[in-house]
Parts: structure tokens; C-alpha cells; sequence
């Protein structure tokens, strides 16, 4: 067993930064190049890795210290990697450089008194592929000199590509998703040539680049991914301090960082703050209109485009889906209902005891089947407390029909579905589905749901994933029946399958819960008897 002292890397010239996160923990076991500490100046951050697999045997230094180059900041004790000349052996860890200045390609002066630029990636550190996260302006932005025109980031490390020039930006020649080297071109801007950088500079910042030291040539070639890590740009003028981790977990968590208020030192983002964000957000009901981020790109360089506004019911759906999605952990739990016997009651026996005018569909049945389900399996008819640590158990049944109108989605309520008899279920629903596509659906009629299903039966598929609308815990997804061949123990018959997906809050519903329901739900869609009871 061997200590080993962790140091501050080589800082690049700057004399002196802020310890702004501790990311581990006396005890904690970690592989090579997992961060240990970030660190913070005035324009970029930085984490120190560590530079074995090992333990963390002491952290020497606090949040909110100063630290600069070589300062010792832990120890750790590793197995059969090194073989110190003492007990105790010194390692540096040069991880980061301070990146080069942005070169650029001028194009030849003219008379004007503007002219355009070509926007190349600066040095990376010898990375190849970084890949690009945001773009952080707008083609026709007016920006100042290092103001952010897009992020890259690589597997632990986030660098921002600043303006080389003040001016206007023209054209971006790559995309959110693209990959690129250094020296690859990544937009245009048109500048003053006042401020252009004279030829011979370029030409000393290139020369003074060749001219690294050995030691901090090797400190690049050993990083191998970006190595400032500056703050990002969720959007242009609002400033967001996160390092790479946390914005990785905020992407997997769907969390919008520029709504999280950091804890940190000038308001850094760190983990806990996203967890008690989502806490927060979980624990609160979806009032007002959630964040729906589309795209600030220009898709009419690559061709024709047109433009037309959503419906407003559109848009309040995709506020509320995007709460739904952001703040629940959802599972799809997928089954087959054998509905042959129940097709050929609804369509010939119970047709001919109709009175005239009334039609029953599939539905009907679907809903009196979810109603007893529900019965059964209460967890499904319930919501969160406020605090996330009580479950409401509601004692009324109502359940939500999607139905697609011409300008979006509603979701009617039938009220007391379990009190109400196939026919009645089936005219019920019937005349909501006509009210909300004549837009005569009072508002009331859409509020009070406890479950809902919504159904593509009519329109075809195999299985979807629907969402959960909060604060529902379930939902079921209905398609298309089709006749497939089933083993009936002798030989195989044409039987009519329903396919049904249920959709559920992880939180409230176990997997093997989600399984019985489905099946429950199957078994009485199978045999009519059990519905008209």
C-alpha cells in the first residue's frame, strides 16, 4: 500500500484559484481520472482528477480556499501502480492548459471598411471530435470579443468557443451534434478591419504556441479532451456556472440548468442543488407554464422552409408533457388482450338489444374493464402527497379520454366510471369526444381525472409509450387489435389481440405491480361475463 499526494496541476500562469467543489469524500474508492476537486477563476473552471485507482485517505483543502500550482490538495493510497523512493511519494497531476488564443483566417482586405472572417476551433489540446453541445448565439448577433458562440464538450470536460473579433455573426457552418478538430472552420463574422489582428501577431501567438515547454506538452498529451472548462450559455445573457458532471446528470435528469439557483460560491451549480431541484419540482403540482425549448437554428440555409403557430392547446399540452416527463421516471409495462369473444357480443348480440341510434365501441368496454381494475389495484387511482412521502388513495373512479381534435389533444372526464354500465360509459363518452371536437367542452368536463386512457385503435399501430399526465400515476395506451395465431393447446387458431401499454410512476407502482394490473385488466377483457356483472 502506497500514499500518494495529490497536487494542484499547472495553472497555466494564473497565480491563484477558488476551490469552488469537493466532488469526493474521506473513504471514497475511485478509478484514474475521476474528479477529485473543481476549481474556478474569474472566465473558467477546472477539475482535478485523480491520478491512480485508489482510496481518499485525507482532503486537505475546503471550499472556498485559494489554491494555485503544486498547492497539495489530498492524499490517496493506491495498490501496485507506483513505487515510491519513500513512504510517501509526490504526484502532480498536470491536467489543464490554459487554451490558445482562437486563430483565424482573414479573408483579403478591401476597400470597405468591413470585411468577413472564417471562425476556426482553437487549440484543443490534441483532441480530435470534440463534439459540439450548444450553440450559445444567434446568426445576425452583434458580439464583443470572447463573447461564447458554442460549447464542446468531451467525456469529462466542457470548453467554450469564444468570438475571435467584435462583430456580427454570420453563418455557422456546423450544428449542435457535429464533431470537430482544431483548426476546423465553424462559422463566418463580419468585422471591422481596424480590428483585425495584424499577420505578424498571429504569428508570434503560433510561434509562442510551438514553443510550449516540454512539461506542458506532455501535460497535453496526457489529458487527451478539452482542458478549460468555462462557464456555458444556456442562452445568450443568461450565465449558468456548472462543471461537466453536473451538466451531464442535468441532461439525464431533463433539467433546464438555467432554472436551478446554485449553492455554490457565485452560484455555482452542483449536484445536490439538481436533486433538490427535481425534488422540488416533483413534490410541486404542474401550475403555469413549464419550460419548451425548441430550436434557434437557421434551417432555411439548407433549404426551403415555412413557418405556422401551434394551437394554444398544443402548447399547454407540451408544457404539461414536459413537466410530466421531466419530474416523473416512467415505465411502460406491455400486454395482449384476447378480445374475440368480446367483439363478437358487441357486434351481434349485444347490437340486436340496442335501442336505435346507440353504438358501443370498443371503449366502452375498455373503460368499465380500467374501472374495475382500479377497484382492485387502488395504488393505480392515487397521486403524491405534497411532500413526496404520502400516497392520496382516491375513492372516486374517473377516468380521462384522449381524444384528437383538429386543434390538439383534450382529455374529457368521465366522472364515476365505476358506477356506470356499458351503455352508459359508451354514450358518455361519445358526447364528450363530439363537444370536445365542436369546442363546446365546458371546463370542468377535463378536470378531476384520476386515470386515463387514451386510444389509437382506430387509427392503427402495434404499442406506444404514453406519458403520465401528472399528478396521475398511470395511463393506458390502447392500439390496434389484430388477429394473430394462438396456441390453444392442441393447434393454433386465429384469435383478435389488443395490445395494451401501460405507462407508470416508478415512485408509486413497482414493475410487478404494473404486470398484475395488465393482466387483470386482460383477463377482463377476455370474458365479457366479468364486465356486464
Amino acid at each position: 500500500m502506497a500514499h500518494t499526494q495529490v497536487n494542484v496541476p499547472d495553472l497555466g500562469g494564473i497565480d491563484e484559484v477558488e476551490v469552488i467543489e469537493i466532488c469526493v469524500k474521506v473513504g471514497d474508492n475511485l478509478e484514474a481520472e475521476e474528479a477529485l476537486i473543481v476549481l474556478e477563476s474569474d472566465k473558467a473552471t477546472m477539475e482535478v482528477p485523480a491520478p491512480f485507482s485508489g482510496t481518499i485517505k485525507d482532503i486537505l483543502v475546503a471550499v472556498g480556499d485559494k489554491v494555485g500550482s503544486g498547492t497539495h490538495v489530498a492524499n490517496m493510497e493506491i495498490e501496485g501502480v507506483v513505487k515510491p523512493a519513500s513512504a510517501d511519494e509526490k504526484v502532480s497531476v498536470d491536467a489543464a492548459v490554459t487554451p490558445a488564443p482562437v486563430k483565424q483566417e482573414v479573408a483579403a482586405p478591401s476597400k470597405s471598411q468591413s470585411l468577413e472572417i472564417d471562425v476556426v476551433v482553437p487549440d484543443l489540446g490534441g483532441v480530435d471530435a470534440v463534439e459540439i453541445i450548444e450553440l450559445s448565439a444567434s446568426i445576425g448577433d452583434e458580439l464583443a470579443v470572447d463573447d461564447s458562440l458554442m460549447v464542446l464538450e468531451g467525456d469529462k470536460a466542457t470548453m467554450e468557443i469564444p468570438a475571435p473579433q467584435a462583430g456580427k455573426l454570420l453563418s455557422f457552418t456546423v450544428k449542435v451534434g457535429d464533431k470537430v478538430s482544431q483548426g476546423d472552420v465553424i462559422g463566418k463574422m463580419q468585422v471591422s478591419q481596424a480590428s483585425i489582428q495584424e499577420p505578424s501577431e498571429s504569428k508570434n501567438e503560433t510561434s509562442s504556441q510551438e514553443s510550449t515547454p516540454p512539461k506542458t506538452e506532455q501535460a497535453n498529451a496526457q489529458v487527451s479532451e478539452p482542458k478549460a472548462l468555462t462557464e456555458n450559455n444556456v442562452e445568450v445573457g443568461s450565465s449558468v456556472h456548472a462543471g461537466p458532471a453536473v451538466r451531464k446528470l442535468a441532461r439525464e435528469l431533463g433539467v433546464d440548468l438555467a432554472q436551478v439557483k446554485g449553492s455554490a460560491p457565485r452560484s455555482r451549480i452542483q449536484k445536490q442543488d439538481l436533486y433538490d431541484f427535481v425534488k422540488l419540482r416533483v413534490n410541486s403540482p404542474a401550475v403555469g407554464p413549464a419550460t419548451v425549448k425548441g430550436s434557434d437554428e437557421d434551417f432555411s440555409r439548407y433549404g426551403s422552409i415555412t413557418e405556422q403557430p401551434l394551437s394554444k392547446i398544443k402548447q399547454v399540452t407540451a408544457r404539461n408533457m414536459v413537466a410530466s416527463w421531466t419530474t416523473i421516471p416512467q415505465v411502460t409495462q406491455f400486454d395482449e388482450a384476447d378480445i374475440t369473444e368480446l367483439e363478437a357480443y358487441r357486434k351481434q348480440s349485444m347490437a340486436t338489444q340496442l335501442p336505435d341510434g346507440v353504438k358501443v365501441s370498443p371503449l366502452a368496454f375498455i373503460l368499465k374493464a380500467s374501472a374495475k381494475a382500479l377497484e382492485m389495484f387502488p395504488e393505480f387511482n392515487s397521486s403524491l402527497g405534497p411532500n413526496a412521502d404520502t400516497l392520496i388513495l382516491k375513492q372516486y373512479y374517473n377516468i380521462g379520454i384522449a381524444v384528437d381534435t383538429p386543434d390538439g389533444l383534450l382529455v374529457p372526464v368521465i366522472k364515476e366510471a365505476n358506477k356506470k354500465g356499458i351503455i352508459e360509459l359508451a354514450t358518455n363518452s361519445s358526447e364528450l369526444a363530439k363537444k370536445a371536437r365542436d369546442k363546446k367542452l365546458p371546463m370542468d368536463a377535463m378536470s378531476g381525472a384520476s386515470f386515463t386512457i387514451s386510444s389509437l385503435g382506430g387509427i392503427g399501430g402495434t404499442a406506444f409509450t404514453p406519458i403520465v399526465n401528472a399528478p396521475q400515476v398511470a395511463i393506458l395506451g390502447v392500439s390496434k387489435a389484430s388477429y394473430k395465431p394462438v396456441w390453444n393447446g392442441k393447434e393454433f387458431e386465429p384469435r383478435l389481440m389488443l395490445p395494451l401499454s401501460l405507462s407508470y410512476d416508478h415512485r408509486v407502482v413497482d414493475g410487478a405491480q404494473a404486470a398484475r394490473f395488465a393482466r387483470y385488466l386482460c383477463e377482463l377483457l377476455s370474458d365479457v361475463r366479468h364486465l356486464l356483472l
